[in-house]
């Protein structure tokens, strides 16, 4: 018997060099939902245009809604919709040694991490994962493909491969998929959480918000940071400069 489908939508927020201009942190973050909700998850969406005073055609995009309590809203009502899950991987660059990565694969790597997680959770949950990323400028779905053909070859990667579509992932548009513009936010408000703006200041009530549907895995002290939200690199350094990451 097939197993039921999970289906993971994926953005990112923050740049993907590496470079000592380019931010500091780079988030990727899943959607997750199974086929059974994926109309309630687009009624949401719905519902969030009229909410914010859109159309109901018009595409959702975190950085156009210019409205403090307009994103927590957006945040709060994604945090409480209890037919989905978000799973987010944070890089914090300026943590790392030196990884003469170039874009794509600070990209691809960052991708692994949260493919993990994504397969975990679907395998738990008894389905098989279904995945489309946001497309980025410059990324080719053959470079997604190779990838994919690495990782399957790798013995030291944890991705649980039986549980993933044997087609691999798929890039498409927010305004063709419009669950991608959930994700679009889940990765927005969490790179608030943790890049400074203009003033040095971070905004980590988005995420507070989004925390109910943060993927925990059992019950321990990293039930959260091993699984819905994956810090790199999480040692002593990070967990001193982001203490309030306990608290979610």
């Amino acid at each position: 018997m097939s197993r039921p489908l999970l289906h993971a939508y994926v953005d990112e927020a923050g740049q993907r060099s590496h470079s000592a201009r380019s931010s500091d942190h780079f988030v990727m973050s899943a959607v997750l939902v199974d086929d059974d909700h994926r109309e309630e998850a687009r009624a949401l969406l719905g519902g969030l245009r009229v909410d914010l005073g859109r159309k109901p055609d018009q595409v959702l995009h975190w950085r156009n809604i210019k409205q403090h309590s307009a994103k927590l809203h957006m945040a709060r009502t994604i945090g409480q919709a209890p037919f989905l899950q978000v799973c987010s991987v944070v890089v914090c660059k300026r943590h790392l040694d030196g990884t003469g990565m170039d874009e794509d694969t600070a990209y691809l790597y960052t991708f692994r991490f949260l493919l993990e997680r994504m397969s975990w959770l679907a395998g738990d949950s008894g389905h098989e994962l279904h995945y489309t990323l946001a497309h980025i400028v410059r990324f080719k779905l053959e470079t997604l493909r190779e990838y994919e053909r690495r990782l399957r070859a790798m013995s030291d990667c944890t991705v649980r491969w039986s549980v993933v579509t044997e087609r691999g992932g798929r890039l498409d548009q927010p305004v063709r998929v419009e669950e991608l513009q959930l994700a679009d936010a889940v990765a927005s408000a969490t790179y608030a959480a943790f890049e400074p703006d203009g003033f040095g200041n971070v905004e980590n009530r988005y995420l507070r918000e989004l925390s109910p549907r943060m993927w925990r895995r059992g019950a321990g002290s990293n039930a959260l940071t091993s699984y819905g939200l994956k810090i790199h690199p999480w040692r002593d350094i990070t967990k001193a400069a982001y203490p309030w990451v306990a608290a979610l």
